[in-house]
């Protein structure tokens, strides 16, 4: 047993003697005095993942603390965990995985033809292990690569053929919108609530095949700022009709690189600006209300030259939040099984995500995932500036699930 895991166990039993005091201190301090007594946090394991009409920022902010509050520190941590669902299924490891370290989302890794109704059932079996115990009844994201064209990871019976985002870069915008309204419908069928897509990088004419990440694949919906914020933004609304998160990236893009992040380490950018005309499509998701930006696995030397922009506070904070105004969930691309981190021990990387200032962290595998949950556990029972940050990258991510349906305040 590592010192992580260890660390973990020991600070188990001190944190649930805590917990009382450390929610009626947030409860007092997130939810505003009523005349009548503050309503009952409520859920429902079968209830449709959509948004409600009626939700408002402010309402929704105040569901989301209440919520927090009654949770377990250990609870808090899963929240911001997307764990990989190896072959499409929920096996043995991650029913596991789930109910050690109470992992709050998973994704679809596969390239699947299965199907919708496989899909679905797999998605139920999920949704199912949404208890008081382990997710303190909050319900999960389940998310799929659904960009299109090689990049659509679910297909067969139920799921239309997608064409790639160059191809629909082709489409005018409202006819585009309409299209994704309905793969967003084939997703909500399938039981996945949340896309990752759509791909905001721009990629300059005349470069796609020295672009491996996004050229060469077709992945990117033009060659312009404009162009691409048109088609991106059309099947983002399309896809929030249908009810479906999503998730802009790769901020602050992998246009001008050439290597692939996934298969490639120290992939570098050294023409990217924190005011690079190229941002321009991340500048209007932000404003059309994308609730949540993957970032980058790339370093950007114009930005920040000593750290990977996922492991960035002048990416994350500076840039995201303060220039961009960004003040949804950032998560990060997969900290799990890239050769961009492989190098870096997954303690590590989850630290350092989370320092400097990331919310979500995918892990397309199990053994890296428990490793960093037990790391941030261990790092935040010694309470101060971390576990501030912990509890604050799970109230975004609470807030992001309140607004698709997946918790509910009475």
């Amino acid at each position: 047993m590592n010192d992580a895991n260890l660390n973990w166990i020991k600070g188990k039993l001190k944190r649930k003697i805590r917990l009382l005091a450390v929610a009626l201190l947030l409860s007092a301090c997130t939810t505003p005095a009523r005349p009548s007594p503050t309503p009952s946090v409520t859920t429902s394991p079968s209830a449709t993942a959509t948004a409600s009409p009626a939700a408002t920022p402010t309402l929704t902010a105040e569901c989301a603390a209440r919520v927090l509050a009654t949770m377990t520190e250990e609870q808090r941590i899963g929240q911001l965990f997307l764990l990989g669902l190896a072959n499409d299924q929920l096996g043995a490891a991650e029913q596991g995985a789930i109910s050690t370290y109470h992992f709050g989302s998973v994704w679809f890794v596969e390239q699947s033809a299965a199907g919708a109704p496989a899909i679905r059932a797999v998605a139920d079996a999920v949704q199912a292990l949404a208890t008081a115990e382990t997710t303190g009844s909050v319900r999960f994201f389940v998310a799929a690569n659904q960009e299109g064209g090689i990049i659509q990871s679910l297909k067969g019976p139920g799921f239309s053929t997608i064409p790639s985002a160059l191809d629909q870069s082709a489409i005018d915008p409202p006819a585009l919108q309409s299209s994704a309204v309905l793969w967003g419908r084939e997703l909500a069928s399938a039981g996945v609530n949340l896309n990752f897509a759509p791909v905001l990088d721009v990629v300059p004419p005349g470069t796609d095949a020295q672009n491996e990440p996004i050229g060469a694949l077709r992945r990117g919906y033009g060659h312009d700022p404009a162009t691409v914020s048109a088609h991106a933004l059309a099947f983002m609304r399309g896809m929030s009709d249908a009810g479906i998160g999503t998730t802009g990236k790769h901020f602050p893009g992998l246009g001008r690189v050439t290597g692939n992040t996934d298969f490639t380490a120290a992939v570098v950018d050294d023409v990217t600006t924190p005011t690079d005309p190229y941002l321009a499509p991340f500048h209007d998701a932000v404003s059309a209300g994308i609730p949540m930006v993957m970032v980058a696995l790339a370093k950007y030397q114009k930005i920040d030259p000593s750290e990977l922009a996922v492991f960035s506070t002048p990416v994350m904070r500076n840039l995201l939040r303060d220039s961009v105004n960004f003040t949804g969930v950032v998560v990060s691309d997969d900290l799990g099984a890239t050769a961009a981190v492989a190098n870096i021990a997954p303690a590590d990387r989850a630290i350092n995500f989370l320092s400097a200032g990331g919310d979500l962290i995918i892990s397309k595998t199990i053994a890296p995932a428990n490793e960093m949950a037990a790391a941030i556990s261990a790092r935040a029972s010694g309470g101060g500036a971390f576990r501030v940050r912990v509890d604050d990258a799970a109230l975004r991510v609470l807030r992001a699930k309140v607004a698709r349906g997946l918790v509910r305040c009475a």
